[in-house]
């Protein structure tokens, strides 16, 4: 079933036709290249007696790397505190609970430090690259300036070095005491979010969204690059996208809490491949509601989220909290809300990211009837809004489905998310795990319409230790350095954050103006009296011209525009000729947010010392 093709003429048992769509020299450049590593690894370990697969050890790894300032942060004196809350306050002249630029290049600079190791305080404070400094970066700052004035060298290592940060003194600030006893008769401070993470005012950013004034507020009032992009929705991509109805064709329009949320991953594959088992490991604990089992255990899409006690909320009361961004699922139904729910449970993991649980992908008409919402629908709304898609495979389950492939085509656009994982790869000897290896990969190449390779973990993620009798320690060594490669990728999840909102808004803008382009041409089209029910009708079943027509009128690329079936079943479900005619003037303002006030943004909001 495993077996590789070794003649041009042959294709492996699980090919669905005789047409071999993939380049046959890179499919066996995949294998070579696997085998050797095998080989090396062999050659390497020749004598190796393992001990036994501890993965508590690596996965701690995991959530002290998410934690770069609550390590610090939390290893500091109560009377530290206390002093940093003080500085904190002061160095904070708005009041707003965050430290950026200007604040801190005046504050930090009666630390007497040379500019170049203030930049690396800074850049390792700010590891999120939020463009501030919540209370408890700024401790981390303080700290890293304190061990800088006492000969220390600044890099991320210090921070889990064995330095005892409860003894550690607050670093010397020249002429701090008389400025702060100067201000203290005359203003007054807000308390800093203790989370490390504040909105600069809750109330102002929910206001923006909800305000029906046409007031432009300035991005110069901005706090950090995240209130920014809000503001420069709500004032310049909204009206567009209200104007075209892209809500509508292509995605809700976003909530404030949209911009606020935690980076999300969400985990995909058929029935029992390990997907709930591998978040189990993550948290080294059951998340409330979870089952485990050979059988399809997960009939419900999952979000497991941090939250002060562990308990389990239903869809529906998910969907209308306003703190929530999953209010877009509502377009989906009770029928969906349904089989939906979020998990909630302290967990310092969760504090940092947002894990999302599905069904497992059923085979036949299960998938298409006995589900009463639309799945690939759904997994397509939340490939866009997380950070990291996961694809899990089993050894005994490489057969892609058509079903599969359809929620896989849903990931369009989001191919630089995806990561494949074939998971439980002990239960198959070594020589079998190069025939799944190359099994697996051929079956990507049919499904996955890139030309670059997607790129393949291979372990065993579970809660038990490496099956060494199958595996050999060659197989061990193997999975621990797939394992470590993939913990990276997620550990860097918190600290791409903030740079993957930014590219979702620039796409979503870019949509949301070829989506105008496409509304407003059709308008064009139709006739302005007689006839326009037959001329609705032509251009719907012509969409593929109109969509070839607007692409070289203005120049855009084809790559952008989107999905033609999806868009026809929606378009005619609407009267074409109560659409909006082509605004140049909102088009413009939209064109200058991207051309203008986004590298602003990010330029106000870069290191202070760069």
């Amino acid at each position: 079933h495993f077996a590789l093709p070794y003649r041009r003429d042959e294709e492996p048992a699980f090919s669905e036709n005789r047409n071999l769509t993939y380049n046959k020299r890179t499919f066996f450049c995949f294998f070579l290249t696997f085998y050797f590593k095998l080989r090396y690894l062999k050659i390497l370990k020749s004598g190796f007696t393992p001990e036994k697969f501890v993965n508590p050890h690596i996965f701690r790894f995991l959530q002290s790397e998410m934690e770069i300032d609550s390590v610090a942060a939390g290893s500091c004196s109560k009377e530290n505190q206390s002093i940093y809350k003080e500085w904190f306050e002061f160095a904070d002249s708005d009041g707003d609970g965050r430290i950026t630029g200007a604040d801190a290049i005046k504050f930090f600079s009666m630390s007497n430090l040379p500019r170049p190791e203030l930049k690396q305080v800074w850049a390792i404070a700010d590891s999120k690259r939020q463009g501030y400094l919540g209370f408890k970066e700024f401790i981390v700052a303080m700290q890293l300036v304190s061990l800088a004035q006492t000969g220390h060298e600044i890099s991320h290592e210090v921070l889990h070095s064995d330095v005892d940060f409860k003894i550690l003194n607050p670093p010397t600030m020249e002429g701090l005491d008389v400025l702060m006893s100067k201000k203290k008769h005359s203003s007054k401070s807000s308390d800093p979010n203790v989370n490390g993470t504040p909105a600069a005012d809750p109330s102002l950013t929910a206001h923006w969204f909800s305000s029906k004034s046409s007031k432009k507020i300035s991005l110069s009032s901005v706090t950090s690059i995240v209130d920014g992009l809000k503001r420069l929705y709500i004032q310049k991509l909204k009206p567009l996208e209200v104007a075209y109805r892209f809500n509508d064709f292509v995605s809700p329009l976003l909530t404030n809490s949209d911009f606020d949320a935690k980076p999300m991953v969400m985990l995909l594959g058929q029935y029992s491949t390990g997907k709930t088992t591998f978040i189990k490991h993550l948290l080294k604990a059951s998340y409330p509601g979870a089952h485990i089992g050979p059988e399809p255990t997960t009939d419900r899409f999952v979000v497991v989220m941090s939250g002060p006690d562990e308990r389990s909320i239903p869809g529906n009361t998910v969907a209308v909290q306003a703190d929530m961004p999953f209010s877009g699922l509502t377009t989906f139904g009770t029928a969906f809300l349904s089989k939906f729910e979020c998990s909630q449970m302290p967990h310092p993991l969760l504090e940092h990211v947002t894990f999302v649980d599905t069904p497992g992908v059923l085979s036949g008409e299960k998938q298409r009837t006995q589900r009463a919402y639309e799945f690939t629908g759904v997994t397509s709304w939340f490939a866009s809004k997380c950070d990291l898609i996961l694809l899990l495979f089993d050894p005994h389950k490489l057969d892609v489905s058509d079903e599969f492939k359809r929620v896989i085509s849903s990931l369009r656009g989001h191919d630089d998310k995806i990561r494949v994982v074939l998971n439980k790869a002990d239960q198959v000897d070594t020589q079998q795990l190069m025939r799944v290896y190359g099994a697996l990969m051929w079956s990507l190449g049919k499904v996955l319409n890139t030309p670059e390779v997607v790129r393949v973990y291979i372990g065993s993620f579970g809660d038990k230790p490496i099956n060494e009798a199958a595996a050999g320690p060659t197989g061990r060594e193997l999975f621990e350095m797939e394992q470590e490669d993939l913990l990276s990728d997620l550990k860097d999840i918190p600290k791409k954050a903030c740079d993957r909102r930014i590219n979702e808004f620039v796409k979503r803008a870019r949509a949301a103006k070829i989506h105008a382009y496409i509304i407003s041409h059709l308008k064009k089209e139709m006739p302005a009296i007689m006839g326009k029910a037959k001329a609705q009708q032509k251009l719907i079943d012509n969409l593929e011209d109109v969509f070839g027509k607007v692409q070289r009128e203005h120049h855009l690329p084809i790559g952008d525009f989107p999905n033609v079936e999806h868009f026809r079943e929606v378009l005619s479900g609407y009267n074409i000729d109560k659409f909006e005619k082509l605004k140049p003037k909102m088009l413009q303002t939209v064109d200058d947010m991207l051309g203008y006030d986004i590298p602003e943004l990010l330029k106000n909001f870069r290191n202070p010392y760069d």
